[in-house]
């Protein structure tokens, strides 16, 4: 599992404050399909839906998606999109929809809406893993973690709106969902780190189950919800009264992490599946094992029963699933995947199936009849020690699966499982779980070339190029897609010319700001819905984006030298265009310091919490202008008559061209006016006072008998002759290679 990076509001720390971060995630085109595993399934009959059936899938992408399934046909019906990290787990409570995620949240849904939260609930200090509810009290249900931490909540009482009050208006859907207004059970203190608050000031405070001391991976309830069974990294059963977070008992057998539980709808038996490859059935009455199933090859990580509570299916890391008689131990192996077995759902006769692949599998499985499945063959006996399995399978006597193809299938799109970012900074290569390489252009958040099932190393080196652009965003691909992440003022270190980006009609010297066209191409949608009153007062305290002095107005020591004025792309050019067809979604922080996700064209202008620097740039074009100079000494090359134009060290812009220093030289080196009338002669010593910038030639304002004009070669350390398309920062990366200044040379060519 991935963990997410504190960027946790630090107002009130005496620690310089770091800015939020902004992310955005680039969507596959076909948006109606997860791109990463499945982690988690919930399924909503039509006798409570009151319509049709509906499967809920919960993936490592960070969304959710409802399936109408109707005739044999599983058909996507909605996305839900909030959770910023892994969705990995879910569940159906009345007409809700709970989702868990390692964003530590829960999340509340309408089932049948149109995707929309209703409600998150921070109380958590980690990844949240597992939930549980109690099916004939719709009301109650439970979560659990990474932290150790087990919460039973009242759900009517913690998605209730609250009294209208300072906290609850700063709370109010601060990332543009519909429904109750928020009600966070949690503060993020100075250090990022999320911290209880007094219930009274929000209104609710779930009740904690105290004495797990390690992470917590499972979890169930029975029907009525006077039991809980929790399990984890420390092996045993922990039992409670979720009705006070009381201790009822603890169970002891297993030998390694506790992954999956089952509790009968009585509340009397148990059943658990460990990392140690073993089933147990506990009697709870009892307080003891009384049976131990050996059907698992490798580690149980789902348990499905039958609604008799005979048999169960079950499935793990070993990618089979096994349907065991809880009663007569006799075991079948139902079917085999591809990938390991994260979660099971059994609706009738179909076992669904969620892998670590992005697609979701429907299994025949008489659920209903589970006695038709042994009468094919293939039954054994389950063992009851855990490497009775693993030795029978090294004997050569491993089962045949019943089943050799699913019922179902929906479709899910490959997951990246490996990226590089091109040395040109705005295209990234990536790798999915098939093979396939794809070169995307993050600038507009699509693929521009789809190279199919080739060498992803062979395909990186031949994309390669000479170029040296700086570092202006990181990236990951922990949901299985490309997530950009872009901090200030760092991201707005690099520059390009707008011509290098086949910019129509733009100007030699027009220089454009990736990050500033790329946050005004992803706000686009946003400012046009934004209202339009005053000044208003910015998320994080500052009370007008107006303090920032202009950027145009600050003084250049007199050593810079430019291509040409402040000329970036303020406004001037069209912002880069991202598809409305497959949307990327923002992640960012909100108020109350929980981060939220949502589709750019989704955004209603009603966000007030995006991280004012976006603000500030996409909607004034102001930002902070990063140090993109570049120092370098400009000498005569060895054994050339050429003067010494210079005195001390030049700078310029980083992604200035060796032609534009060329031109440079040629400026200072060419005659005011001939030495003897004829327009080949010899060039004067005679140089201008004081720095000159280096100019695009159209401004060196020769005259007509200049045109002759000496050709000038420039070398990097009086070694290598430098191409004139090169920038200043390929030469220093590529050519130079050392942390000094950088040195160049020139001299005159003669013209043939």
């Amino acid at each position: 599992m991935h963990r997410v990076g504190s960027a946790g509001n630090t107002a009130g720390s005496s620690r310089p404050r770091k800015e939020k971060r902004f992310t955005y995630v680039l969507n596959d085109a076909d948006n109606k399909k997860h791109c990463a595993g499945i982690n988690c399934l919930s399924y909503l009959n039509a006798s409570a839906s009151g319509t049709s059936d509906y499967l809920f899938t919960g993936s490592r992408d960070g969304t959710l998606k409802r399936w109408e399934y109707q005739n044999g046909d599983a058909n996507f019906s909605a996305t839900f999109e909030s959770h910023v990290d892994w969705v990995n787990d879910a569940i159906i409570v009345g007409q809700n929809l709970v989702s868990c995620s390692s964003d530590t949240t829960l999340k509340v849904w309408n089932c049948l809406a149109d995707g929309a939260c209703t409600k998150t609930l921070r109380q958590h200090s980690d990844y949240v893993i597992c939930l549980a509810a109690a099916e004939k009290n719709s009301n109650i249900v439970a979560s659990g973690g990474l932290g150790g931490e087990v919460f039973i909540w009242d759900l009517d009482a913690a998605i209730a709106p609250i009294a209208k009050s300072v906290d609850a208006k700063e709370d109010e859907v601060p990332n543009g969902n519909s429904g109750p207004a928020l009600s966070t059970l949690c503060n993020v203190n100075s250090s990022g780190n999320i911290v209880s608050t007094n219930g009274k000031s929000h209104g609710y405070c779930p009740i904690a189950a105290k004495g797990h001391k390690d992470s917590v991976y499972a979890l169930d309830m029975n029907d009525t919800g006077t039991l809980l069974v929790s399990g984890g990294t420390e092996k045993v059963v922990r039992v409670w009264d979720p009705r006070t977070g009381s201790k009822n008992m603890k169970l002891r057998g297993h030998t390694d992490n506790i992954r999956a539980l089952l509790i009968d709808s009585t509340g009397r038996y148990c059943l658990s599946g460990s990392s140690d490859s073993m089933i147990r059935l506990w009697d709870l009455g009892q307080q003891r094992c009384v049976h131990s199933y050996a059907v698992h090859t490798d580690s149980v990580w789902a348990l499905a029963s039958t609604p008799s509570f005979g048999h169960v299916y079950s499935g793990g890391r070993d990618q089979s699933v096994y349907l065991t008689d809880l009663s007569t131990r006799e075991s079948v192996l139902l079917c085999t995947n591809e990938h390991p077995i994260l979660q099971l759902s059994l609706q009738d006769d179909t076992i669904w199936v969620a892998t670590t692949d992005s697609s979701v599998y429907g299994w025949p499985a008489e659920g209903q009849t589970p006695q038709k499945v042994f009468q094919k063959g293939g039954s054994f006996l389950a063992g009851n020690l855990s490497f009775s399995r693993a030795r029978a399978s090294l004997e050569g006597s491993a089962p045949v699966p019943v089943y050799k193809e699913p019922s179902f299938t929906i479709p899910g799109v490959p997951a990246i499982v490996q990226h590089e970012i091109m040395n040109n900074r705005r295209h990234v290569l990536t790798k999915d779980t098939v093979g396939s390489v794809k070169l995307w252009e993050i600038t507009r958040g699509a693929v521009i070339e789809d190279f199919g099932k080739v060498s992803f190393d062979d395909k990186k080196k031949e994309l390669f190029e000479m170029v040296s652009i700086p570092a202006w965003f990181t990236m990951d691909a922990r949901l299985g897609c490309l997530s950009v992440h872009l901090d200030t003022p760092q991201c707005f270190s690099a520059e390009i010319y707008a011509v290098d980006l086949n910019v129509t009609g733009a100007q030699e010297d027009l220089k454009i700001n990736l990050a500033h066209e790329t946050l005004r191409g992803l706000l686009v949608h946003w400012s046009k819905r934004r209202p339009k009153p005053g000044p208003h007062s910015l998320s994080n305290g500052d009370s007008s984006i107006g303090k920032d002095v202009s950027l145009k107005n600050l003084p250049h020591p007199r050593s810079d030298v430019d291509d040409g004025s402040e000329n970036h792309a303020n406004n001037v050019l069209p912002s880069f265009e991202f598809s409305t067809v497959s949307p990327p979604s923002i992640i960012t922080e909100s108020s109350s310091g929980g981060p939220w996700r949502k589709r750019i064209t989704d955004l209603d202008g009603t966000e007030d919490d995006l991280p004012w620097w976006c603000v500030d740039c996409a909607e004034n074009g102001r930002f902070p202008k990063e140090n993109t100079k570049c120092g370098f000494y400009l000498h005569p090359a060895e054994g050339s008559p050429a003067p010494n134009i210079t005195q001390g060290k030049l700078s310029a812009p980083r992604i200035l061209r060796v032609l534009k220093v060329a031109n440079y030289v040629v400026e200072k080196l060419v005659l005011e006016k001939p030495l003897d009338g004829s327009p080949d002669s010899t060039f004067a010593m005679g140089l201008t006072s004081g720095t000159s910038a280096l100019d695009s030639s159209s401004r060196l304002g020769l005259k007509p008998w200049q045109k002759l004009k000496p050709s000038v070669e420039i070398l990097c350390n009086n070694q290598q002759v430098l191409s004139p398309e090169m920038s200043l920062a390929t030469v220093r990366t590529y050519i130079w290679k050392k942390p000094e200044d950088l040195i160049l040379n020139y001299r005159v060519v003669q013209s043939r």
